[in-house]
């Protein structure tokens, strides 16, 4: 008896050795030889060794009063071991980088899983209209490390020092170090929603140097500070 066909070859695992590597577009594959790393609570999908999870919740105490508080923040796992660790996130894209001695402010609906080197806390986001609406919070990742983030869709990285720009405030997923994030309010307020207008009320205005990256789809809104409407942060307070 046997099996034939290409399956089996074409879905091989990645042989790869690199601490976070791609298995395919929705699968990340990470090397626990490397040491703990932070994952979503929940992103396992498989593992092969001895790799151990620890349920860390919103990451300590202080974490997690800033969760309460501000509604934003992601549940994390503590993963250790040796093998190889693959995690996902309902199947949405991944997008993997490196950090060196750097950091980057997330909407916490996309963390996936970083290096156990990166530092993170809740953070908020230094806004004029952010202040109007009662603060707007994201997750900050910062040190030196690799990071992975999910966007449904392939997203789009803007290099904002080329010229100002704006973004829809429910399709944001990161920026970097050097950048200056503002709310742009759409001057037709609700009545340019009511009256056949674009709707696009909320958008996020980009400045200074650095790099912006916004999904494909209107839908970040679960634990994303800067989320229209969304369960965690300050632009529902701004829409009333």
């Amino acid at each position: 008896m046997a099996i034939h066909g290409t399956l089996f070859e074409q879905f091989a695992e990645n042989p790869t050795q690199d601490p976070f590597a791609l298995q395919n577009k929705k699968l990340l594959k990470i090397n626990m030889a490397y040491g703990q790393v932070w994952a979503r609570t929940g992103s396992m999908v498989a593992y092969q060794g001895d790799v151990r999870f620890q349920n860390a919740g919103s990451g300590g105490l202080d974490k997690m009063l800033k969760s309460a508080l501000t509604r934003e923040g992601v549940d994390m796992m503590s993963c250790t071991g040796q093998g190889e660790l693959f995690v996902a996130d309902r199947a949405s894209e991944i997008q993997v980088f490196y950090l060196e001695n750097d950091m980057v402010s997330v909407n916490g609906a996309n963390v996936l899983a970083f290096s156990g080197s990166i530092e993170w806390d809740i953070h908020r986001v230094q806004a004029r209209g952010g202040m109007m609406a009662g603060g707007l919070y994201n997750v900050v990742l910062r040190g030196t490390g690799y990071v992975a983030v999910t966007t449904e869709g392939e997203p789009v990285v803007f290099d904002v020092a080329s010229a100002p720009t704006y973004a829809d405030a429910q399709a944001v997923v990161l920026w970097t170090s050097g950048v200056n994030m503002d709310i742009r309010v759409d001057t037709g307020g609700l009545k340019s929603m009511l009256r056949g207008g674009s709707g696009e009320l909320v958008q996020m205005a980009f400045t200074g140097q650095g790099y912006v990256m916004v999904q494909p789809s209107e839908s970040v809104v679960t634990g994303g500070g800067q989320a229209a409407g969304s369960s965690g942060g300050g632009l529902k307070g701004l829409l009333g």
